[in-house]
């Protein structure tokens, strides 16, 4: 198992941003642009965390010493279901520098972006913006 997918399925966002490179770029399924650096990447994972509710890893793809991973979860917001998967890039020091989600069905996708709109000035201030 990887030590993203275990700090995540204890819910130790503490050890998740551990293991963050400070460069990290993180893109949103929700957004236009990607998020670069580790503080608004935490503040993004603690709220979104929140607001996916059952969040669970179903499957994890790639080899232990590879460096690209796919972790397939599943949850639910606002009553509908939810598929989707991070993708990570750990780099030659041991960290993720790159980390793309993708969610579906578009009902689920529009619902989480009504959810973490909600929290977006909370997430601002948690990543001192």
């Amino acid at each position: 198992m990887h030590p993203f997918r275990k700090a995540v399925e204890a819910r130790d966002l503490d050890a998740v941003a551990d293991l963050l490179d400070d460069d990290v770029v993180f893109t949103s399924p929700v957004a236009f642009q990607p998020y670069p650096g580790k503080p608004i990447t935490v503040a993004i994972l603690r709220n979104v965390i929140e607001v996916l509710e059952g969040f669970h890893y179903v499957r994890e793809i790639g080899a232990p010493d590879a460096a690209d991973h796919a972790l397939v979860f599943e949850a639910t917001i606002d009553g509908k279901a939810v598929t989707g998967c991070d993708f990570i890039h750990v780099n030659d020091a041991g960290l993720i520098d790159d980390f793309v989600v993708m969610v579906r069905p578009l009902s689920a996708t529009k619902a989480l972006a009504e959810q973490m709109n909600l929290r977006y000035e909370r997430i601002k201030q948690q990543a001192g913006f």
